[in-house]
């Protein structure tokens, strides 16, 4: 007969606990890191780490000169993985991302050179400032994890992470990025202006040099692949699962949208709730791990009527709505109740309750 007791180490911890706690030694370390770029931005460091461990990939979406680029390199140098940038303008080709044949003369053949998409982390600089045209050339490396070039697959490595950056489409010289290509990005997130203190605080630091050259790796590849496995193992309960169904349903029946959510954003929403809860320290995902995702995974999805837009209704606000009707289930994973944010060790808040 079976025992269904969870597998202990040495020290007699649960194995799941034990590999939360170093979960959360990692997080700690590469927030922090990233902190020291990215001042006074609590917030968005939680959602690029949430991105991470989730698998997904970044949207960062402001003005110039708030920090993406910063964000997206602190990120890339935090973590000692293969990193390589392309700064998107309106003459870059596809084959300028994914890579090109070459006919090598010695060998009468064609030869494969990789572009700068083969890398764990690939920061796309101003994103929207590239054709349609290649901005598709990530759709198939987003979604599969692969280039396919002159009818040849080449597989890309793990972790795979794209984080772009773009301008607000009303700014000149900008793109409207296609649906297809928003909806690969698990989440987006708005940096915004700092606070005074903060402003204050970025001047004193990085006035006299730039953070980003002293910033040192805390973590390398095969630890983060680690960490993502962790994330996998988070239970799921089937009242969360029809939870979130039930939230990304709601956004097609919104009279003020013309397209709602997919169900590629289903996927990506119990994902990074997932990756929400093991940031709180638990093995098991509640409604506020949902709620604590949901406007960075879906709100970036919504395609909104002439109406809508005329009335000035955003986005974000219309998840929140969803939020507040869509029925809370009373009983989480393990007979849990949706509880108050739980404190990481660093004391720092990471869960947030929204919609209530």
């Amino acid at each position: 007969m079976t025992s269904s007791t969870p597998p202990t180490t040495q020290a007699g911890v649960p194995e799941q606990s034990s590999t939360l706690g170093r979960l959360h030694d990692t997080v700690q370390r590469i927030a922090a890191n990233v902190e020291h770029v990215l001042v006074g931005k609590p917030e968005v460091v939680r959602i690029a780490l949430v991105t991470l461990l989730a698998e997904g990939h970044l949207l960062v979406e402001d003005v110039p000169g708030v920090g993406k680029t910063s964000l997206a390199k602190a990120l890339a140098r935090s973590i000692d993985c293969t990193v390589s940038r392309v700064q998107f303008t309106p003459d870059l080709l596809p084959s300028d991302i994914t890579g090109v044949s070459i006919f090598n003369r010695n060998t009468s053949d064609f030869e494969f050179r990789p572009g700068p998409v083969f890398a764990n982390i690939v920061v796309g600089d101003e994103i929207n400032r590239a054709s349609p045209k290649t901005q598709s050339a990530l759709l198939e490396c987003m979604e599969e994890h692969q280039v396919t070039v002159d009818g040849h697959t080449y597989p890309l490595g793990s972790p795979f992470m794209v984080i772009a950056t773009q301008n607000p489409i009303e700014m000149e010289g900008t793109y409207a990025l296609p649906e297809a290509q928003r909806d690969r990005f698990t989440c987006r997130v708005s940096i915004g202006y700092p606070d005074p203190q903060a402003e204050l605080a970025m001047v004193d630091e990085h006035a006299g040099r730039d953070p980003l050259e002293d910033l040192q790796p805390v973590s390398d590849a095969e630890q983060i692949k680690q960490l993502v496995a962790t994330v996998r193992g988070v239970h799921l309960s089937p009242e969360i699962k029809r939870y979130a169904v039930e939230l990304v349903s709601a956004t097609r029946r919104l009279p003020e949208l013309r397209l709602g959510a997919s169900p590629r954003s289903t996927l990506h929403l119990v994902r990074a709730a997932r990756a929400q809860a093991a940031l709180a320290g638990r093995e098991f995902v509640v409604p506020d791990d949902v709620h604590a995702v949901a406007v960075p995974v879906l709100a970036h999805r919504l395609v909104l009527t002439a109406e809508a837009l005329a009335a000035r209704r955003s986005p974000a606000d219309l998840i929140r709505s969803v939020l507040q009707r869509v029925v809370i289930p009373h009983g989480g994973a393990n007979g849990q109740q949706a509880s108050q944010p739980m404190a990481t060790p660093n004391g720092r808040w990471f869960g947030t309750r929204q919609g209530r």
